[in-house]
């Protein structure tokens, strides 16, 4: 059966899970733990895509990330890949090292933020990775310290989280951790680990109820949330899909593309990708950026050779592209319906 599609939006709430290849290990030391962190921490910063909350266990590992400038799946996609080559050039191995791809499941972010956090920060403890609360709060491989104030990681935002418990840190800091005490109590919370009605509804008990009361609620594996959240998601992903369909049946190529971003800028095609950082140039590169890389859902890669600026610098000029496209009131196509909310629906 093939793979679906991940589903993903700029501010979308993902719990994102990845395993080695037979449940075997992908951290055997914490020469292993310091580099992968190091990989993930310049990625999320370099695509200002938020973390919430981490724990690294020996043969998996969890992440809870905000999307930012770019879609989760490509974010990773490159971080992974070198940590891979890395553990096996390190351990004098060959061959997969993770286990297929790896899970992303879009929660609903109200009811499920914190429920997250605090079920990733719980992973060591109920793995008897740490044997108590107290050793979990300086544990080293999970954001759970971090949260705690006894350690530092530039790519956690730690702000979002502990100010939904107090405004003063100290006081946070303490309802929270007496968040995650009560936690503790619960169990494992398979739920929390995938989408799917079974999972968004809370176990077969609830799914029997609601079947008994004729309530019915729409639910996709990819998802972790209430069925009118499942409903926006597949509606928002579907229009965005269309609305790519739409440009590139109207004949929206990268030449055009390319064309109509320096006519807005007051140059001419070719100037784009010559030597320079004029303001001219700089804003008919961020709206090439953003209405090939946003738009028609090019590859940052692609767009960069055509301009002839890095892979990064490309997708650090989509966001500008977008403030641009707004403060000057333009668009790819000078008339038609208002586009709705941006949706990344990606492989």
């Amino acid at each position: 059966m093939p793979r679906r599609a991940r589903i993903d939006a700029p501010g979308a709430l993902h719990h994102v899970i990845a395993r080695g290849m037979e449940r075997r290990e992908i951290f055997r030391d914490d020469a292993d733990r310091r580099g992968f962190l190091e990989r993930i921490e310049r990625v999320l910063l370099e695509t200002r895509t938020p973390c919430y909350a981490w724990a690294l266990m020996p043969n998996h590992f969890h992440l809870l990330l905000e999307t930012g400038k770019k879609p989760v799946g490509r974010v990773l996609q490159s971080a992974l890949t070198g940590y891979a080559l890395h553990f096996n050039r390190r351990h004098n191995r060959s061959g997969h090292l993770f286990q297929n791809r790896f899970k992303s499941v879009l929660c609903e972010r109200e009811s499920y933020l914190l429920e997250l956090v605090r079920y990733i920060h719980l992973n060591p403890y109920r793995a008897r990775l740490v044997f108590s609360l107290k050793s979990l709060d300086r544990y080293p491989w999970s954001g759970h310290s971090v949260l705690m104030g006894n350690r530092e990681a530039s790519f956690q935002a730690t702000d979002e989280i502990l100010g939904r418990f107090g405004k003063r840190w100290g006081q946070a800091r303490l309802a929270y951790r007496a968040f995650v005490e009560e936690g503790a109590t619960r169990g494992r919370r398979l739920e929390l680990t995938g989408g799917g009605l079974v999972r968004s509804l809370g176990g077969w008990e609830a799914v029997a109820e609601a079947r008994r009361s004729g309530e019915r609620q729409a639910y996709d594996e990819r998802i972790l949330g209430s069925g009118d959240f499942v409903v926006r998601t597949l509606k928002e992903a579907e229009e965005r899909e269309k609305e790519k369909s739409r440009l590139k049946r109207s004949g929206w190529t990268r030449e055009r593309v390319l064309a109509r971003a320096a006519e807005a800028a007051g140059l001419k095609p070719g100037d784009l990708s010559k030597p320079g950082r004029r303001a001219p140039q700089s804003l008919g590169r961020a709206l090439a950026c953003k209405w090939l890389i946003s738009d028609l859902r090019e590859k940052g890669q692609d767009a960069a050779r055509l301009l002839g600026i890095t892979k990064q610098a490309a997708s650090a000029a989509v966001l500008r592209g977008a403030k641009e496209e707004a403060r000057l009131g333009i668009r790819l196509e000078s008339q038609g319906e208002t586009r709705g909310r941006e949706c990344y629906l990606t492989i």
